[in-house]
């Protein structure tokens, strides 16, 4: 099949390394002018890790791992009240910080590096529109070109304009659980720890600061707030989006000063909502959604990423698996790939998020004693060593005949992808 993927984040990278070993003519289209090889910290879990072994990448990953040996519950001096350890034993679940921890753009990086040569990547370029029937697709360029396929695939993230473009008008995918969150980097500290900070704030909110490398450190702002002008303001400038963070959280005590300070000057800022996307279907005739923006799970659930990893490993399978029947090979994604879907949909419990994110000064000190009784009693160690399963659940990940590597010539087109 000739197949267009919309998208070169990491569902868009994974589905064109598998696509592309099964013979598959494969053209990726990314709208930045080059990699984008950036973004805050993610983990793999579950099924994610299978997925990434299947690849023949896990080596690569643990090889750019981020050094966070586990995650503290500190008070307005900076003191832990409670820490909660990853679980590194190779048994059981992971704890709140994953065994593999590592920077987005790196995960990206090692994607396109492992896809690059079997596919054609095209930077600069986006989808501005299409039209099918029941022999093709016709994508229409954003430079003015056009070309046909037999599949389009949207793999372009949680705001995709595919979805947009298939879904009936009105019809809203998100499901929104009222928090909001930004991310940027700042200059790391000696007192940066490779133990991930996390304060809470009075007001449902909550700051988190994890590092890296020796130099940068993370800082994430969440808020607690169901407002209109929470929901618009992921959509402002730049300058507009600073300044809301900074008025919300401005007496939050701590380092927040310092924070605030270096989120002025900070090469990387992002804003979002936290929410999910949820679709009763992922595909209409020739075009297909997946990894976020088909069934994007929220950071909560600790799955975005790995959702991403088995999306992508699922619906290549299905498709090599019946080229010459596209209808039933799209069924068979959504019946294969929505059970584990829903599995990871379902960790994100609203009562859970609101109870993590106290609104009164005295609920946070319970949550804190509490859990550092946990703590200290071993309890988030031990439901983590002696789980039976991660937060994929019990889902296996399918067997599909191993991929034959295809003979397309490695080709970039447009920007760099350094």
């Amino acid at each position: 099949m000739k197949i267009l993927i919309c998208g070169g984040g990491i569902a868009g990278q994974a589905l064109a390394f598998w696509l592309s070993r099964s013979g598959h003519d494969v053209k990726v289209v990314e709208r930045f002018p080059a990699l984008r090889a950036a973004g805050a910290q993610v983990d793999l879990r579950g099924q994610g890790i299978d997925a990434a072994k299947r690849m023949g990448l896990l080596d690569a990953i643990q090889a750019a791992r981020v050094d966070e040996a586990g995650v503290a519950f500190v008070n307005r001096r900076g003191k832990a009240r409670a820490t909660i350890m990853a679980n590194t034993s190779g048994t059981g679940k992971q704890s709140l910080t994953s065994e593999y921890e590592i920077m987005r753009g790196d995960l990206v990086r090692i994607l396109h590096n492992a896809a690059e040569d079997h596919a054609r990547h095209v930077f600069g370029v986006s989808v501005d529109r299409f039209e099918q029937d029941e022999t093709k697709v016709t994508a229409h360029f954003s430079d003015g070109t056009s070309e046909d396929f037999d599949l389009l695939v949207g793999a372009d993230g949680q705001g995709s304009r595919i979805r947009r473009a298939i879904l009936a008008d009105g019809a809203d995918p998100y499901w929104r659980v009222g928090i909001h969150m930004a991310y940027w980097f700042i200059p790391r500290i000696d007192s940066d720890s490779n133990i991930r900070d996390t304060y809470m704030v009075p007001g449902g909110r909550q700051i988190m600061r994890r590092s890296h490398n020796a130099e940068e450190t993370q800082v994430y702002f969440v808020l607690r707030e169901e407002s209109a002008q929470a929901s618009a303001i992921h959509r402002a400038p730049v300058e507009e989006q600073k300044r809301f963070w900074a008025d919300r959280f401005h007496d939050a005590g701590w380092q927040t000063q310092r924070f605030i300070d270096g989120m002025q000057e900070a090469p990387f800022f992002y804003s979002q909502e936290i929410l999910q996307v949820r679709n009763d279907t992922w595909s209409k005739g020739r075009v297909v959604l997946v990894g976020d923006a088909a069934h994007c799970a929220s950071p909560y659930s600790g799955m975005g990423v790995s959702g991403s990893l088995v999306g992508a490993y699922v619906l290549a399978g299905e498709l090599t698996r019946n080229p010459a029947h596209l209808p039933r090979a799209l069924a068979d994604y959504d019946r294969t790939l929505r059970p584990f879907v829903d599995e990871i949909q379902a960790t994100v419990k609203p009562g859970l998020l609101r109870l993590g994110m106290p609104k009164s000064r005295l609920a946070i000190n319970a949550f804190q004693t509490i859990t550092a009784l946990a703590t200290a009693l071993r309890i988030p160690d031990l439901v983590a060593r002696f789980s039976p399963e991660d937060r994929g659940g019990s889902w296996p990940l399918p067997e599909y005949p191993k991929p034959c590597i295809a003979g397309i010539s490695p080709r970039n087109e447009g920007g760099s992808a350094a």
